[in-house]
């Protein structure tokens, strides 16, 4: 493909993203030169900050379409950036992606309940993350475009839009959602209850939801059970 047909074709993508603009958050200027060139390139706007309480700064008068966020930052890190976002009506919807060197589920978890809708661990392929962004707006848009209505609706269990469960949290939440107690669980899987609990509690990590009974709702409205 020649230089000028790669043009258009980043052109007609900028036109159709409407220039997102996207808040680039970490302290290593080597990421953040290499991300930011890369999303730009895809047609994103970009703004940079090099730890939590600077982008809260910018986010005081500029509100990004979507977030991405190192974790481990000088000044305020990402989990305390995050907290921060959510707690802010104008900031709350925002999306946000975290990145980490570190990729042990401990900190996936502890990610997604602090706050954050998309986990990539580092070293990463840069389509995975344009893919990660692409999906997260688009939902976004969604959200606007269809906001919940009337009672029943609006008092549907809320999740982050990416939760994935694997095979044996999914049998576990049906049986939850079937009000089994961990015990009868553990039987019906023939594992042990301690086995369970840890599914469970992985669950509500990734759901961030309080209790088994939200766990079993959310379970039930989306045809899980």
């Amino acid at each position: 493909m020649d230089r000028s047909a790669t043009s258009a074709n980043v052109m007609k993508e900028t036109s159709m993203k409407d220039q997102k603009r996207l808040l680039l958050i970490d302290d290593d200027p080597n990421l953040i030169l290499l991300v930011k060139d890369y999303l730009e390139f895809r047609g994103y706007e970009i703004g940079t900050a090099e730890n939590g309480r600077e982008a809260l700064d910018i986010l005081e008068h500029d509100v990004p379409d979507m977030i991405i966020c190192d974790v481990m930052m000088p000044e305020m890190d990402g989990y305390t950036f995050v907290e921060q976002v959510r707690q802010n009506e104008r900031t709350s919807w925002i999306p946000v992606l975290f990145l980490s060197a570190k990729g042990q589920s401990p900190e996936r978890v502890k990610s997604l309940n602090k706050g954050a809708d998309v986990y990539m661990v580092k070293p990463f392929e840069p389509e995975e993350l344009v893919a990660q962004v692409e999906s997260s707006l688009k939902q976004t848009i969604r959200w606007k475009e269809h906001p919940t209505k009337g009672s029943d609706n609006a008092s549907r269990i809320q999740v982050p839009f990416d939760v994935q469960l694997t095979p044996t949290e999914l049998k576990v939440v049906q049986f939850v959602a079937r009000g089994l107690a961990n015990r009868e669980i553990a039987e019906e899987l023939n594992v042990s209850q301690r086995t369970v609990e840890s599914h469970v509690s992985n669950m509500l990590g990734k759901t961030n939801l309080h209790n088994r009974t939200e766990l079993a709702r959310w379970a039930i409205e989306n045809q899980m059970a």
